[in-house]
């Protein structure tokens, strides 16, 4: 090649180069991001709610604002601060999104407790569609006025993880056991346990040096934690459900009346009912994996008759009229909660 080829080639290569550089920057600018979220919740990144309900959430909301809209994901509470602060950090801006048990701040939101009572829920998607319509007739503009509601939603069957064999309640005399809420630990109270209350980080370290006996929770979540490294018995409540938790996944509203219509109507379509009821769908699917390598470990897995389940029943039967009343005592309609809540679970659960 001479070496006027060489200098032709190469001006020209320098000279498209400069040409094409207004269109990639133009095409940059065109997909960069506009608002940057900070979603922020309590479990490490690997475990089954942000790897499969937040994770594909945040995913799904980029693709369909087209790069204009980032989620930043902080696992393990990164941001800071401790899981009961959760809800006050989307309030207040230290996080934009946040995934959080509601009963983490017990009395805050009364109203979702109503699905938390024994023996209420059927299955999580079914409970989960109850929640997000009760919630739009009852708590929206009280308990969850202060923030912007995404998603609300439960988890799969409770149940009970311990160091010792439980199938009957005579089982829990004298058992400290970890329980999420201000629900469970009442029930557990009344079951004749001691129940102490710390978000579910806490748990894998309170069971190995033995601050508690056992501890109430989901199978999806048993694999993350490694609980069934720490007990070896896992007691189930056949077609019943013993308790489940309610979540709230809020928004600062700030941060969400900021955001241009078209990105609002691409947040609001990721939101609400459907997605509600695909988080609780999820959780409870991700229930099997952490039951079936509890098996494989050869732990002791108690399913309970329906004869055996009929004395937790009738040991936690008067919890839920207590709670109706305590809330009627408040000027809350317990009482009408209760019926409406029974009434939507039936509905979706048909």
């Amino acid at each position: 090649m001479t070496n006027s080829r060489r200098a032709f080639l190469k001006t020209s290569a320098v000279a498209g180069a400069a040409l094409a550089a207004p269109a990639i920057f133009t095409s940059n600018r065109a997909h960069a991001a506009e608002v940057t979220l900070r979603l922020h919740q309590f479990l490490p990144a690997q475990a089954n709610v942000p790897k499969n309900i937040l994770g594909p959430w945040a995913d799904k909301i980029a693709k369909e604002s087209e790069g204009r809209i980032k989620i930043e994901r902080y696992p393990s509470m990164q941001l800071g601060g401790k899981p009961p602060g959760l809800i006050d950090q989307a309030i207040d801006g230290v996080a934009d999104i946040v995934w959080t048990v509601s009963g983490y701040t017990p009395g805050r939101f009364p109203r979702a407790e109503v699905f938390e009572l024994p023996f209420t829920m059927t299955n999580a998607e079914a409970v989960s569609r109850a929640y997000w319509e009760l919630a739009q007739g009852t708590m929206m503009d009280s308990d969850f006025k202060d923030f912007k509601v995404l998603g609300l939603w439960v988890h799969g069957p409770g149940v009970i993880h311990s160091n010792k064999p439980i199938r009957k309640v005579a089982d829990l005399d004298g058992v400290k056991l970890r329980a999420p809420t201000r629900i469970t630990n009442i029930l557990f109270k009344k079951l004749g346990a001691t129940p102490i209350g710390m978000p579910v980080p806490a748990i894998p370290e309170a069971l190995s040096k033995g601050v508690v006996d056992a501890t109430i929770i989901p199978w999806e979540v048993v694999g993350a934690l490694k609980v069934a490294e720490l007990v070896e018995n896992h007691t189930e409540f056949g077609d019943d459900t013993l308790y489940t938790t309610t979540f709230i996944f809020a928004m600062n509203k700030e941060r969400y009346a900021g955001l241009p219509d078209d990105l609002k109507k691409v947040m609001d379509d990721n939101s609400g009912l459907e997605f509600s009821a695909f988080a609780g769908k999820q959780m409870q699917i991700d229930d099997a994996p952490s039951r079936e390598a509890a098996l494989d470990r050869g732990n002791n897995i108690i399913e309970l008759s329906s004869d055996e389940v009929a004395e937790w029943k009738e040991a936690s039967k008067d919890i839920a009229a207590s709670w109706a009343k305590e809330m009627d005592d408040k000027g809350l309609d317990g009482s009408g909660l209760l019926a409406k809540a029974k009434e939507l679970i039936a509905k979706h659960s048909a």
